[in-house]
């Protein structure tokens, strides 16, 4: 492969392999020691090894299907598709509005041509590696819908659907379904910027998403971002290419803003004259502090790891990889554009952006959340014979219009600093799994047997049915090679 075509790759290589060193066992400790204090997840504790690296450890015992902990995200976003289906908030990713306006919204959209997609897990654990759909950019909520194609998922909205006029009234909420406010939704935040693309369950969710990244990416009038019409380049490249750059992103602006307040707080605190707080010279110390969260999360070269496609001849891996370097390098040189920051340049290079995209394909799980409207219809589903059958003079139309498509669940990929820690195995003794009362993103550890104190927790990362070659062949798109029990016994003989 030809040299890097970043030139801020060579420009900064020192300050990029400072960012890239591994964190010291000392620093790996404290930061994860702080982090489940903050969460209190005090049932567990991370501790390193020389085999496995970072590991989950059990400070008690658990029972099978006991919750172990819950992890916040980190950083996370909606998958594009799903946006018609799903209106949740963009920070916690619960639904928000009301079951009207879930019905009307998605049924709306659908009669407007927008893609859907279908497919929905509750209990999901992979790492997700592309997402493609082309399209044009819509100005109606909004930005991020893709239209119908050859590759998109077909609408149930038909002729003998609720007409724009009744799903606007259901929008509005002028037409109440019957016992819907027993599945009520927090109300509606907009995003502080005043952009259309981000909503929000509370002002808490909304500010605390403002200041930790969003207003760098922001699209509204009172975006910190240098050019709002790159932000929408840059998502339209993403949305047709690979989502996990959006994550990127996130992460790149999540650290930038990280870095302006230390160095603020730093200044307030010195007696250091004022006039320092406008260099444009990169506070290394301060750029690897706010970079810290990630430089947990174990990360390699993007295009250099990532898996061949099957249908692929090993004669043109070197292309392929080419060319992943090359879709990567297009996204960033569209993100520079938009938030770029000379004190935080090496956050820029092709080299960073590179591992941030991987340690997203290594440690992210996919998120999920149960939508209000498959527990609404089911609800009326259950109720007795006279009430079922007058509820439905009105549900029913809207449920017909929906079709196979009003239970699909927010979907999007998300990174969690404890659960990213937990190793994996085929016969693993926890999973992820969402309960009935689990109505945001955040994840949910539960034990699938009974856990000892001081026994590590583990995950599968793949189907652990699959035949042992089979498994590890997945296995090695992760970069290791599984020896769990169930492994050592199924190995074939020598």
């Amino acid at each position: 492969m030809d040299a890097s075509p970043c030139p801020l790759d060579t420009k900064y290589a020192n300050q990029i392999a400072a960012l890239l060193a591994p964190p010291s066992p000392q620093t790996i400790q404290e930061y994860y020691e702080g982090l489940i204090q903050k969460e209190k997840c005090h049932a567990v504790r991370i501790e390193i090894n020389t085999e496995h690296g970072k590991g989950v450890f059990s400070n008690r015992k658990f029972e099978e299907e006991e919750l172990i902990f819950k992890d916040q995200i980190l950083v996370a976003a909606q998958h594009s598709s799903n946006k018609v289906d799903c209106f949740v908030c963009s920070s916690c990713f619960r639904f928000i509005g009301s079951v009207e306006l879930q019905i009307g919204r998605k049924l709306y959209l659908q009669s407007l041509g927008l893609s859907v997609k279908k497919e929905c897990c509750h209990q999901t654990f992979s790492n997700e590696k592309t997402a493609s759909s082309s399209s044009e950019s819509q100005n109606e909520d909004h930005l991020f819908f893709q239209e119908n194609s050859d590759n998109a998922g077909q609408s149930s909205y038909g002729e003998n659907s609720p007409s724009k006029e009744v799903l606007e009234s259901l929008m509005n909420e002028k037409l109440s379904l019957p016992f819907s406010k027993q599945f009520s939704l927090p109300s509606i935040v907009p995003c502080p910027g005043g952009c259309e693309e981000e909503y929000y369950c509370s002002k808490v969710c909304a500010d605390s998403n403002w200041e930790s990244m969003h207003s760098l990416l922001c699209t509204g009038k009172s975006s910190c971002s240098l050019r709002q019409a790159a932000i929408v380049k840059f998502t339209e490249h993403a949305n047709s290419t690979n989502d996990i750059f959006i994550l990127a992103a996130k992460v790149i602006s999540f650290t930038i803003l990280r870095y302006r307040r230390l160095k603020q707080s730093l200044f307030e605190n010195s007696k250091r004259p004022s006039s320092h707080n406008s260099t444009n010279d990169c506070n290394l110390s301060l750029l690897l502090e706010a970079w810290k969260p990630f430089a947990m999360g174990f990360k390699r070269r993007w295009w250099d790891s990532i898996a061949l496609p099957e249908d692929m001849d090993s004669c043109v891996e070197a292309l392929f990889r080419e060319e992943m370097r090359d879709m990567a390098f297009s996204s960033l040189q569209l993100l520079k554009e938009a938030i770029f920051d000379i004190e935080c340049a090496p956050l820029f290079s092709l080299e960073i952006y590179g591992h941030i995209i991987d340690m997203f394909e290594l440690n992210n799980l996919d998120l999920v959340v149960a939508s209000p409207v498959e527990n609404y219809f089911l609800y009326i589903d259950e109720l007795p014979s006279p009430e079922k059958e007058e509820a439905e003079k009105l549900t029913r139309p809207f449920l017909d219009a929906l079709g196979d498509d009003y239970s699909v669940c927010c979907q999007g990929t998300a990174f969690y600093p404890i659960q990213s820690c937990i190793n994996h195995s085929c016969c693993p003794n926890a999973k992820a799994f969402k309960r009935e009362e689990d109505i945001d993103g955040h994840t949910v550890i539960i034990a699938v047997s009974p856990i000892s104190i001081g026994e590590e927790i583990t995950i599968s990362y793949i189907d652990e049915d699959l035949p042992y070659e089979e498994r590890q062949a997945l296995l090695a798109d992760y970069g290791f090679k599984c020896s769990c029990r169930k492994c050592r016994k199924e190995q074939p003989s020598r």
